[in-house]
């Protein structure tokens, strides 16, 4: 529970980290918005290090949690709600996800 506390968080960092740069591109946002990604970008980075496992496995394990979160955020910020389709996706994302994560080790 406390890993996938951990894949939340640094998906939620990750993502703002690109949509506050998205928004002051495409919605003449503030250019102050540009240290906030960068520093949500910095703890993304910071965040993936905390991880108790292989940075490799990390990565792989963690792409299934960022597409989950990006579908919560398309719901949450874009006011798109995902289909039946994007949320099949996203569990067999998930499911990728344990079977990476809670799999058996060579020992």
């Amino acid at each position: 529970m406390k890993v996938l506390g951990l894949f939340l968080l640094t998906a939620l960092a990750e993502i703002l980290g690109c949509y506050l740069p998205w928004r002051w591109l495409r919605q003449d946002g503030s250019a102050w918005l540009l240290p906030a990604a960068a520093a949500s970008l910095a703890l993304f980075a910071w965040l993936l290090t905390l991880h108790p496992t292989a940075s490799g496995r990390v990565y792989a394990a963690y792409g299934g949690v960022y597409i989950a979160v990006a579908l919560g955020w398309l719901w949450l910020v874009d006011g798109v709600r995902p289909t039946r389709w994007d949320v099949l996706g996203a569990c067999l994302c998930l499911a990728g996800m344990a079977v990476i994560m809670c799999g058996p080790r060579p020992g």
